[in-house]
């Protein structure tokens, strides 16, 4: 090799040499420069599909091909804080952690429709109350029968009343609550009466707490009608009238449902409206204070403080006690008036349930919501280590979504036959029977069966 350099030392040899030289210079340049205008383009390409470091896994790099987001979901802006984004990654190990392992939640969903119908009618139910009875009343239209409550990532199935019966042989079960507590019982009533009719063994004074009995299973069903879930002296009729303020007792529980209270193997337990009327709050046999009193000279203490104290007693009675039935705490029930309240011309008049992020909640179901759940999750603890079960109903997202499944005017027997612009008062809490009330009982059914593994 040396040797040939040597022989080409003329100067035409250098000239050539030096061409050839040139050429190479050129052709390594243009070479370069078309590798960095590809590497160029794939840089930025890869730029803008690799996600940042705040939102790989720690554990080891993951492929360019498997951090793109599916089509059904947006990526993270990329002004997310890194709280967000942390708090983001861990909601989603969660969700896919939970999915492989066969849960999730079954008070996340959609109601999707349902060919199948209602599952009786008032008809085949003789134990609808007259302000829930829509068919009855004259509602003309049935849309809202044809939907049914889809969990998101997995399926609970219909409300199957011949197994719920057997369950329940020589059980006793009791609903503990107000009126809406009222509204789910005959839901349950009316779908177990398509196997068995129950027999009505008692009723008090104002036919608002009952008890009914299956003769053939030896089930004992009621509902215990304790407003505040506490000791409450009321001045109200059954028009919802009062004639002075409630007398709320915030350290006493209502003897009414804890004295059956022993006999019980299976409560449903909830509070919520009552307690945004207003009342004198008593504690250690003296007045503490009010909610909405005006011209009183009380400390307004709000309902907020009332509830969670309530709720607070309420389950502290459960946790300790030595009786240990199973136990459910369903969350409040949201409302759909519209242009009003129940006592100044409110209506609900819609014919198809909300999707998610149609409607968004009231404030006051926002914060009794949070304060059940708060109390719920420090019960469940202390609960767990005392052997007692507790369960979670939290059917107030579900049913936020179901505006149409109210009375609404047909609280009454056809209140629009004579004019048909007749103001009327309006129903937008409780619910239709049947109606979307129904669908609580598949949920409370699951739970039933399989609530070890929703918890």
């Amino acid at each position: 090799m040396v040797k040939e350099m040597r022989l080409d030392s003329s100067p035409l040899s250098l000239h050539k040499q030096k061409h050839v030289l040139v050429k190479f210079a050129v052709s390594f340049l243009l070479t370069g420069l078309a590798f960095r205008l590809l590497f160029s383009d794939s840089f930025f390409r890869f730029s803008a599909e690799t996600p940042s470091l705040a939102e790989q896994k720690t554990e080891s790099p993951v492929p360019v091909a498997e951090t793109s987001p599916p089509p059904d979901q947006s990526p993270l802006p990329l002004d997310l804080p890194d709280n967000e984004i942390q708090t983001f990654q861990n909601e989603t190990e969660e969700a896919e952690a939970e999915q492989e392992a066969g849960k999730c939640d079954i008070f996340k969903g959609d109601w999707i429709p349902d060919s199948s119908g209602q599952r009786y009618t008032n008809e085949t139910c003789r134990v609808i109350e007259s302000h829930q009875n829509c068919m009855k009343n004259g509602r003309p239209d049935s849309g809202y029968f044809y939907w049914r409550w889809s969990p998101r990532g997995c399926d609970i199935p219909r409300f199957d009343p011949q197994k719920f019966l057997d369950l329940m042989r020589n059980k006793s079960w009791a609903f503990i609550g107000d009126s809406i507590s009222r509204n789910h019982v005959q839901s349950l009533l009316c779908i177990l009466s398509q196997v068995e009719q129950a027999v009505e063994v008692y009723h008090d004074e104002e036919y608002r707490s009952k008890r009914w009995h299956f003769p053939s299973h030896n089930f004992t069903l009621s509902v215990i009608w304790t407003p505040f879930l506490i000791k409450a002296t009321i001045f109200e009729d059954m028009n919802g009238i009062s004639t002075s303020e409630i007398q709320l007792y915030l350290d006493k529980l209502d003897k009414v449902w804890t004295d059956q209270y022993e006999s019980l193997d299976y409560v449903v337990i909830a509070g919520g409206k009552w307690f945004l009327k207003t009342a004198i709050f008593h504690e250690n046999d003296t007045v503490s204070g009010c909610h909405f009193c005006p011209g009183k000279n009380l400390t307004d203490l709000g309902f907020e403080y009332a509830y969670r104290k309530a709720l607070q007693l309420v389950l502290n009675f459960i946790t300790s006690s030595k009786h240990k039935p199973l136990a459910f705490l369903r969350t409040t029930t949201p409302d759909h008036f519209e242009n009003g309240e129940w006592f100044s011309g409110g209506y609900c008049n819609r014919t198809v349930p909300f999707k998610e992020g149609e409607v968004d909640m009231k404030d006051v179901d926002t914060v009794m919501r949070n304060i059940e759940l708060e109390e719920f999750k420090k019960a469940a603890e202390i609960g767990s280590k005392n052997g007692v079960v507790l369960r979670l109903l939290d059917t107030t997202s579900l049913s936020l979504l179901r505006p149409d499944g109210h009375p609404g005017p047909y609280r009454q027997f056809h209140p629009l036959a004579e004019d048909k612009n007749a103001k009327v008062q309006n129903d937008c809490l409780h619910w239709c029977l049947p109606g979307p009330i129904d669908s609580w009982n598949d949920l409370v059914m699951e739970l039933l069966v399989n609530g070890d593994k929703y918890q």
